[in-house]
């Protein structure tokens, strides 16, 4: 049994004292523990052994006391494992010298047994918990569909990812073939985390606001909704959209546990969108994060207010910036914790 349940009690919609809190990016950049580790590490290596990873997941914990940690690794593991090369250049991000553009290349696009080449995954999810010792739970995550297309088409970080939207419109059938091989083996490898022994999994659909909500629904929620819908019975599942806060309604209407909100919806609307009875995720701009402490603390009260303490999970609308300040990340923690006392 976790010791802390608050998130997954959250997760389930129970009448809490508190929201739980965790951060998006939270093992990472901002800690300069995990600063250390980087320099001796390349980004691949610490995701692909076992000891790096788990003592990069627990390091926020350690510091800051999250009501959970979120496994230290990366969406794109997930085309690497599909026979497509990735590397993540230094202060330049993700570059895939091969990039699918044709028909011929999806059909090169491999699903692999995930069991074995992700096996470094479900090892780090072991020794994660052993460091974690049931005090709080441990969430798997992956990309969505289509966020990994687009990098997969892109070759490359974007910020329009204009390659991926001419691949999608020009070339349907081949980008669905591809989105279907990417949900399948997302599926297999986030059923595999479970049994690993991760709590919850959230899906991170990155790039989904690029999208018209037409081709929202037809390029990227109709394959989150299949993950959701294959998870469902084995972990409760976030669904995360970037600036989709025009699918709110649609998502609401999933088997989702929970649903992330970035900070451009106010936690009135996303309220309003989602219907009220499902649980909410997010929502303060990570930049925000950069005000002095003390304002930190009062807009994360205004925050939990204005959601409601039940049905909420309190974090960043987006992943944690790299130059944030140590004692403003624990402002943030500590404001949630000390909520209604």
């Amino acid at each position: 049994m976790i010791k802390n349940d608050l998130f997954l009690r959250a997760l389930k919609g129970e009448t809490v004292d508190r929201p739980p809190v965790w951060m998006m990016r939270q093992a990472g950049r901002y800690l300069p523990e995990f600063i250390a580790i980087r320099e001796k590490y390349d980004f691949f290596t610490r995701c692909r052994t076992p000891e790096l990873a788990s003592e990069i997941t627990v390091q926020p914990i350690r510091r800051y006391g999250m009501d959970a940690a979120i496994l230290f690794s990366d969406i794109l593991v997930i085309p690497q494992a599909m026979n497509i090369e990735v590397q993540m250049k230094p202060n330049f991000g993700p570059y895939l010298p091969n990039p699918v553009r044709t028909q011929k290349d999806v059909d090169n696009v491999v699903v692999p047994d995930v069991t074995v080449e992700l096996d470094y995954v479900y090892q780090a999810i072991k020794a994660t918990k052993e460091l974690l010792n049931d005090d709080i739970p441990l969430i798997g995550f992956a990309g969505s569909p289509w966020t990994i297309l687009c990098y997969c088409v892109q070759g490359q970080g974007s910020k329009t990812f204009d390659k991926a939207k001419e691949f999608c419109f020009t070339n349907p059938i081949a980008a669905h073939q591809l989105l279907q091989k990417i949900t399948d083996t997302t599926i297999a490898y986030l059923k595999e985390k479970v049994k690993a022994g991760v709590n919850a999994v959230q899906v991170f659909d990155s790039w989904g606001g690029m999208l018209s909500p037409t081709d929202y629904q037809e390029f990227s929620w109709q394959y989150i909704n299949q993950i959701i819908e294959a998870l469902k019975d084995d972990a409760p599942v976030i669904a995360f959209g970037k600036g989709c806060w025009f699918a709110l309604g649609e998502m609401a209407r999933s088997n989702a546990a929970a649903l992330g909100v970035d900070w451009t919806c106010s936690p009135q609307n996303a309220r309003y969108l989602t219907g009220g009875n499902i649980t909410l995720q997010g929502n303060f701009d990570p930049s925000r994060l950069l005000s002095p402490p003390a304002e930190i603390k009062k807009m994360v009260t205004q925050m939990i207010d204005a959601f409601g303490k039940d049905k909420y999970v309190v974090n960043l609308g987006h992943g944690i910036l790299p130059n944030i300040p140590l004692d403003h990340a624990k402002a943030f923690i500590d404001a949630v914790k000390e909520y209604g006392s």
